[in-house]
């Protein structure tokens, strides 16, 4: 057996064309331009690409980019008065504040300063209660890259098996919540489970985001599964350079798996046009604009 690969970029591309057509339509209907806020605390070279990569795509989009670099050395009572200001500028609908945040800068204390109605990562408490409700309308943009592709790939996987092997806040917890309200069985694993691989093994549908490069092997694969990879791991290939990984050894588990998302071309594609998806759903929900169907 050869996975058939779920192509993350063609999905995110579809994606970016009815955002850019609701875009569209806000600026002429409504003149109302969605707008992004960014705010990164320090110089980390991985979350500035992250950060740029961000804004240039809103920008290509149309929106209004603005982003808020701050020292390493930056107070939290400074940055939880930068994010207040964010939340005052009507501008801007949706604000990210990159993370990790440095040592003395809580991420507790950002989140509980973030506006809900502007968290398009849906980080907050507020958000991740209404994700748990069945009420959210923004949901943290990985995991709602993955439902995409996976609606669009399955279908309906009620009843289907399926395990997410990591709890983050950022992506197990509310794939989790996201799945079960698909109606598929969930189980949660981390690195206190007991027997992951049999586990594993059980699984219709595997999500690996558990942070260790090809964690997963060809023997944790129930024969045709679905493997969802969200890892992105960089690591040595020699003669000097790196190269990215998942969490899945993808080589030998695309020999047994039904269908696998590529790292890098899998998951991550999706990741930053989520974004600006919630940005333009907060933008609408702001300003009593209906909904549009993303």
């Amino acid at each position: 057996m050869t996975a058939k690969i779920i192509d993350g970029k063609a999905f995110a591309a579809k994606l970016r064309e009815r955002v850019v057509a609701e875009t569209a339509r806000l600026k002429r209907e409504h003149n109302l331009v969605p707008g992004l806020a960014t705010v990164l605390v320090g110089n980390d070279p991985a979350s500035e690409v992250y950060i740029r990569n961000k804004g240039k795509t809103a920008r290509e989009l149309g929106y209004h980019a603005v982003h808020v670099p701050m020292p390493a050395d930056a107070s939290e009572a400074d940055v939880l008065a930068q994010v207040k200001a964010l939340n005052a500028d009507r501008a801007v609908h949706g604000i990210l504040v990159q993370m990790p945040l440095p040592k003395q800068v809580r991420e507790a204390a950002v989140l509980d300063t973030l506006d809900p109605a502007k968290d398009v990562d849906a980080l907050t408490p507020t958000n991740a209660g209404l994700l748990l409700g069945g009420r959210a309308t923004l949901v943290s943009c990985t995991p709602l890259g993955v439902m995409m592709m996976l609606k669009e790939t399955l279908g309906d996987i009620a009843g289907l098996d399926t395990i997410v092997i990591g709890r983050s806040l950022l992506f197990g917890k509310p794939a989790a919540q996201l799945l079960l309200a698909a109606n598929a069985t969930v189980t949660m694993a981390h690195s206190k489970t007991r027997d992951l691989p049999g586990l594993a093994r059980r699984a219709d549908i595997l999500v690996a985001a558990i942070g260790k490069p090809e964690f997963v092997k060809r023997d944790w694969i129930k024969p045709g599964a679905t493997v969802i990879d969200v890892g992105i791991n960089r690591v040595d290939a020699g003669g000097g350079k790196t190269k990215l990984v998942g969490d899945v050894a993808y080589a030998e588990a695309s020999e047994i798996a039904g269908q696998i998302t590529p790292v890098p071309g899998g998951v991550g594609a999706m990741t930053i046009i989520c974004l600006m998806r919630n940005t333009l759903i907060a933008a609408c929900a702001q300003n009593g604009v209906p909904l549009p169907a993303l």
